[in-house]
């Protein structure tokens, strides 16, 4: 049978090579669907839950994710031996940079050279991990095809990159629409046919390079629109007399021609903090700066540097040392409502303010219950009137949506606020002080 009916009969069985906030949302979407379903992982605490019917993935359907289980249509594993007995396998391992801000693909090729162990011919391919250009052809084929099987003849093999974004409940794997790239027009096919049996719209391009370019393209574009007005927001400020949310909201009332990005203290996650960088690797290469690129992952890596600043500019007029002040910080995650901590901005302010000698810090995260912080061990603390009353500056760095506003300012000495979370409140402004409000 080939690998065309076996898709469209419920009969291929599938791998996910990484069972993080990009593998594990699809292999359940394959295993909701009624494939049968193999996650793979070198984790064994996530492939421990997945068997035993733990989700840890907050984005995960819980009812989906338990049924698949139930019906051993999902399960994991620690190893590779199960290869050569799959048919689609997709690779959604990370790609981190390194301290020097190069990409780190090692996850990609040693995922790339376990697969190569078992591959087999009418398999198909498909690195979803997001990386730079010529990832998929000059290093995952390579690899492959030293098995002495070749792609496009024996083989597909495709570049599909994620869209992932965590908390958001509108869009999902099923609805959201993916780009996919093939290394032959038969690759591009076999590939699509595979996605649309889980995901409503899927988009092809001519190669692996154009999707890898592609998914630089979507990430960058926020970058550096997050950084213009992260700068307009500290001239703002400079200034004096402009609300920076204010202008923002105001040129959002255009009905063409613009998008509203928001300032705030920094940008986490994996991708937007992370692809510049890859690009940048990638332009060097080539003889090529790219400068506009590389100044906005600048001015965006700056932010928290400049929330210390305002922190230790209020803390500075207050009756206590900046040693001994008590500081709340709320929120840890990189954004609101999820419990993603991957490069939070939040995390690197509390470790500048520690850096600069702060010694009173904690936090709150409903999300987070503990975090570590340049080797220091952190627990999220309850959130009472006490807390807040007695904290000497309370700096809201992730805007969670359960969080009470108004009671946190009435109860509070000072509040800083990065994500104009406060906008509502309308008793106890002048204890505010907003990032990008020179008012």
């Amino acid at each position: 049978m080939t690998l065309e009916r076996k898709l469209l009969q419920k009969k291929a069985r599938i791998g996910v090579v990484g069972l993080g906030y990009v593998g594990l949302p699809l292999a359940v979407e394959y295993a909701a669907r009624g494939f049968e379903t193999v996650g793979i992982d070198v984790d064994s605490t996530k492939v421990a839950a997945v068997n035993s019917g733990r989700n840890y993935i907050a984005d995960v359907e819980e009812k989906k994710f338990k049924s698949a289980v139930k019906r051993k249509t999902l399960t994991a594993l620690d190893h590779y031996d199960c290869v050569s007995s799959l048919d689609v396998i997709y690779i959604c391992v990370p790609t981190p940079f390194t301290a020097n801000k190069e990409p780190d693909i090692s996850f990609i090729v040693a995922a790339t050279e376990q697969i190569a162990k078992g591959l087999r011919r009418d398999h198909l391919i498909v690195l979803k991990s997001t990386t730079f250009p010529n990832t998929t052809e000059g290093y995952v084929k390579p690899i492959l095809e030293k098995s002495g099987l070749k792609v496009g003849r024996d083989f597909h093999l495709a570049f599909s990159p994620e869209r992932i974004d965590p908390g958001n409940k509108k869009w999902t794997t099923a609805n959201t629409p993916v780009v996919v790239g093939g290394v032959t027009p038969e690759c591009t096919k076999v590939a699509c046919l595979a996605l649309q049996q889980i995901v409503s719209k899927v988009v092809s391009v001519s190669s692996p390079r154009v999707a890898e370019m592609e998914k630089l393209l979507e990430n960058i574009f926020r970058s550096v629109n997050i950084a213009l007005v992260n700068e307009l927001a500290q001239l703002c400020d400079r200034m004096g007399g402009i609300n920076m949310w204010e202008v923002v909201e105001a040129a959002a009332t255009k009905p063409f021609g613009f998008l509203p990005f928001y300032p705030g203290p920094g940008i986490g996650g994996h991708c937007i903090l992370i692809d510049p960088y890859y690009l940048e690797w990638l332009a060097r290469q080539h003889d090529f700066q790219t400068n506009f690129i590389t100044l906005a992952a600048e001015t965006n890596e700056n932010m928290p540097f400049y929330v210390k600043n305002m922190v230790l500019r209020e803390i500075s007029m207050l009756p206590v040392s900046f040693r001994e002040a008590k500081i709340l910080v709320m929120g840890i995650a990189f954004k609101k409502d999820v419990d993603d901590i991957r490069h939070s901005p939040a995390l690197k302010v509390m470790e500048l303010l520690h850096a600069d000698g702060a010694r009173n810090i904690r936090y709150n995260d409903p999300f987070v219950p503990n975090v570590k912080v340049d080797g220091l061990a952190f627990e999220s603390s309850a959130l009472t009137k006490e807390l807040i009353k007695e904290s000497d500056c309370v700096v809201i760095t992730t805007d969670h949506s359960s969080y009470d506003y108004d009671f946190i300012v009435k109860n509070a000495k000072l509040v800083v606020d990065t994500r104009n979370a406060t906008k509502n409140v309308k008793s106890g402004r002048e204890k505010i002080v907003l990032l990008g409000d020179g008012v």
